[in-house]
């Protein structure tokens, strides 16, 4: 194929996805902007991976024309890596709220600015009849029948039940410190609809979000249903009335703490003593065959298929591409501890205050933004939006307080 290279340039980088960094491109001829996302090979460890990107290229070409899809304009390939070049959706990211924020791009800043869909990376063609087993997903957002593994395409509309419903109130409807708590809670299937501002909300917004979240896939509204809706087809019944002052606080809390709970896990990890991390510590030594002091995606993957059958390949992924803080795709000692210690570390208060002494660098007794900030850097997490979001939400006066 043909070298990226010889029609665009290559500039500042604008997201990271599973595979993939997403860079700002510009067309040497005609000056036009796109993003072009740049998957590089030595992630692609075996056929399957392969056929992912494969694949995410035919659904991209396939939905060409969509107007709320993010147009492919070309693939191209080098030696290192496979490159995407896509439509610029320079409006910024949805809300800047959920999760998986990056997959839903404003094209521009207008207030009526169209919403794009981007990255299929996981995505599949759909035949009637398909049953599909993977868990794939992010843990708020995954409907009850994938924890099953026996679902269709009915497990998308849970899926934008939950991200309607976060949007709505603020707050995910499914709750929990953990992923395997989250699990529970979408199994158990209750959701909130009683506390603020859900009683203020109109009784139709209400009405769509408890149809999408039929816990039954098979009593779950279809998609045409949906846009069948009074709340959303046009000219229907939705009220005119701008949302709850609280829920914009909450969704960018929701968004903003994320960060902040992966570094603090990160400190912690590193305040743990040797008696408590000395499992993890075989376990990480097992998993570094080439004793190099990190472990690849390849290195995780057979040393996760000697402790568990369980994990699915993207559950893999998945963990690689959480804790990869420095995006080099492999997993360092401190990563690892981070990410694999025992839940119950957290509940210890001399943990708790080890983390916060390491946030507040000149032991004043509270977090400044300059000291988040330096945390944030020394794990290659800073964001400045982030920051300003989770001082603000977390306290009032731009600190913490222990």
């Amino acid at each position: 194929m043909e070298d990226v290279k010889s029609s665009y340039s290559l500039g500042k980088e604008l997201g990271r996805g599973q595979f993939g960094v997403t860079h700002l491109c510009t067309h040497k001829s005609t000056g036009q902007q796109f993003a072009c996302k740049t998957i590089a090979k030595r992630k692609l460890v075996n056929k399957e991976d392969i056929a992912d990107v494969r694949r995410e290229v035919q659904i991209m070409h396939h939905l060409t024309g969509q107007p709320n899809i993010v147009q492919l304009k070309g693939a191209y390939e080098d030696k290192h890596s496979v490159h995407l070049v896509m439509e610029l959706c320079a409006g910024g990211e949805l809300l800047c709220i959920l999760v998986k924020p990056e997959n839903f791009l404003l094209l521009n800043k207008d207030e009526n600015s169209p919403l794009k869909a981007t990255d299929f990376g996981l995505s599949v063609f759909y035949n009637p009849g398909d049953v599909f087993k993977d868990i794939v997903g992010s843990a708020y957002y995954i409907a009850p029948e994938v924890l099953k593994r026996m679902y269709g395409p009915e497990a998308d509309i849970w899926s934008i039940g939950v991200m309607l419903y976060i949007i709505l109130c603020g707050v995910p409807p499914f709750w929990a410190e953990s992923e395997n708590g989250i699990f529970n809670a979408i199994l158990k299937g209750h959701v909130d609809f009683s506390s603020d501002p859900w009683p203020s909300l109109s009784p139709q917004a209400k009405d769509l979000v408890k149809k999408m979240l039929n816990s039954d896939p098979k009593q779950r509204l279809t998609a045409a249903q949906v846009l069948n809706h009074p709340w959303v087809k046009e000219d229907g019944e939705a009220p005119d009335v701008p949302l709850d002052n609280a829920v914009m606080p909450r969704l960018k809390q929701f968004k903003a703490m994320n960060n902040f709970k992966k570094v603090a896990l990160r400190v912690i990890a590193g305040c743990l003593s040797e008696e408590e991390i000395m499992g993890l510590k075989e376990m990480f030594k097992g998993m570094d065959t080439d004793s190099s002091g990190t472990i690849t995606l390849e290195e995780l993957r057979q040393g996760l298929a000697k402790q568990s059958k369980r994990l699915s390949e993207y559950e893999v992924q998945q963990l690689m591409e959480a804790n990869d803080a420095d995006g080099n795709g492999t997993i360092d000692y401190g990563e690892f501890i981070g990410a694999t210690m025992h839940i119950n570390s957290l509940d210890r208060e001399e943990h708790l205050y080890s983390a916060f002494q390491h946030f507040d660098k000149d032991n004043s007794g509270y977090i400044t933004m300059e000291e988040l900030e330096q945390a944030l850097m020394e794990f290659g997490m800073n964001d400045g939006r982030d920051i300003k979001e989770i001082i603000s939400e977390v306290d009032g006066d731009n600190r913490m307080v222990g």
